[in-house]
């Protein structure tokens, strides 16, 4: 027998969500091959196989958010029965989510081999576990009548809704006496959540929104969405946002992507845009300034010495993620373009890994594609800055010759928008970063860093 548990994924990561079972109680599994898959505030994984043998238990079903450590199923011999629940106590790693196992359940997993493939497959039927039901058999052994009167107890009374609930969360009901009508949920199909139940456990607000008129449409968020909308929260909650802007003349740029483009597409088969450049002056604008390259601890500023660039990365109505370059300072043009596409076609495929969206240092978003004017980003933590990169167009500027003389002409222009942690820097510091970075898009021979 070996069980699985819910990974570790990344030093900051203390729960995640089972989004998917590629394998059902009863299937044949071979070690390597995908198990399940996990959706954490960092990405989205498929999760393989650790031994081989039959999926005999699945502990933890689709949809619901466990601590790191819980044990999710049970891989068994070819000869095992299977079982599509189990009454494992919930192990965590959060000291305030901690639930303590009833006795009925510490005697139950224990006996968990004792159970008949009768009692077995009526606890599936009714969505029990078996440290919900008392046994009365000799020894405590759970009996079909022990089921069937749990499963009476806790039946919906005629014309109730039917509300779904995973082990996990009867549990958590029964260990700190709410009911499920107690508590709002916030999974998917209004389902409720282990979270959910924490929270109604610990005096928290209800969790209402606004009420749906007739002809609304009602979409429930989805993981990504929800810890996006988390992580924004509290990053406003904890930084001292300041934004300021400057303008750009991208007419440097532009000659360069006019001259070279088209070569670079033949070669690279995409197209050069601003976006590596950009980068890439920003890499090196932030080795000048270096503590918006930092992080703010106690008291104090955390200067990063790598330079790990975050790319924020669209994947339309799901939400987005945030994928990392280590060691952006080594990449020139080219090979900044190549990884700000590798990054964004993996993410779009749910190919990132762990490693591929941690370490952050300094993040870029770029909704300038789509005609952007300003755009105020949501500090990404525990980075204190984050730079903006919005729409650019032609239109006439003043330019003035090496004499002095000047003239209008008409450029590439637009605004790029930085958003820093006034606890970490001064405006002073921001505006002369901004300068600077200016400068180098504005004067740097592109043509000889592609």
């Amino acid at each position: 027998m070996a069980d699985v548990f819910m990974p570790q994924l990344g030093e900051t990561v203390a729960e995640g969500t089972v989004t998917k079972w590629f394998k059902g109680v009863g299937d044949l599994v071979t070690r390597g091959e995908p198990l399940f898959e996990v959706s954490t505030d960092k990405v989205d994984t498929e999760i393989p196989a650790q031994a081989d043998g039959v999926l005999s238990a699945i502990l933890v079903p689709e949809g619901t958010t466990v601590d790191v450590g819980t044990r999710l199923a049970t891989i068994g011999g070819a000869g095992d029965d299977a079982v599509a629940v189990s009454s494992a106590p919930t192990i965590s790693t959060s000291p305030t989510a901690a639930v303590p196992a009833t006795a009925p359940a510490l005697a139950a997993a224990s006996a968990g081999e004792k159970l008949s493939p009768v009692v077995r497959r009526l606890l599936a039927e009714h969505g029990l576990s078996s440290g919900e039901v008392t046994g009365t058999g000799p020894g405590g052994r759970i009996t079909r009548e022990d089921v069937l009167a749990a499963a009476a107890r806790t039946a919906p009374a005629p014309g109730a809704a039917v509300i779904q609930l995973s082990p996990v969360v009867r549990r958590l009901l029964s260990a700190t006496g709410l009911q499920a009508g107690d508590v709002t949920g916030t999974g998917p199909d209004g389902r409720i959540t282990r979270r959910d139940v924490e929270l109604a456990a610990q005096g928290g607000a209800p969790r209402t929104g606004a009420v749906a008129r007739e002809g609304d449409e009602v979409i429930a968020f989805s993981k990504i969405r929800k810890l996006t909308a988390e992580h924004m929260v509290r990053s406003k909650a904890t930084s001292a946002h300041t934004l300021m802007v400057r303008e750009i003349d991208f007419e440097a740029v532009e000659r360069v992507r006019r001259s070279h483009g088209a070569a670079f597409k033949d070669a690279e088969g995409f197209t050069l845009t601003y976006l590596p450049l950009i980068s890439v002056a920003t890499v090196s604008a932030l080795g000048e300034f270096p503590h918006l390259n930092s992080s703010v601890g106690h008291d104090e500023l955390i200067v990063h010495h790598a330079m790990n660039l975050g790319i924020a990365v669209d994947l339309d109505a799901e939400g987005l993620v945030v994928p990392v370059l280590k060691g952006a300072d080594a990449l020139d043009v080219r090979a900044m373009a190549r990884a700000i596409r590798d990054v964004a076609t993996r993410a779009r495929t749910k190919a990132l890994g762990v490693d591929d969206m941690s370490g952050g240092t300094f993040t870029i978003t770029n909704p300038g594609p789509y005609g952007t004017l300003l755009t105020g980003a949501v500090i990404n933590q525990p980075q204190v800055a984050i730079l903006s990169t919005d729409g650019v167009t032609r239109k006439p500027v003043v330019v003035t010759a090496a004499d002095g003389a000047e003239a209008i002409a008409i450029h590439s222009v637009g605004l790029v928008a930085l958003t820093f942690d006034h606890r970490a820097v001064d405006g002073a510091y921001a505006a002369r970063f901004l300068a600077r970075l200016a400068q180098l898009l504005q004067e740097s021979d592109w043509s000889h860093r592609l």
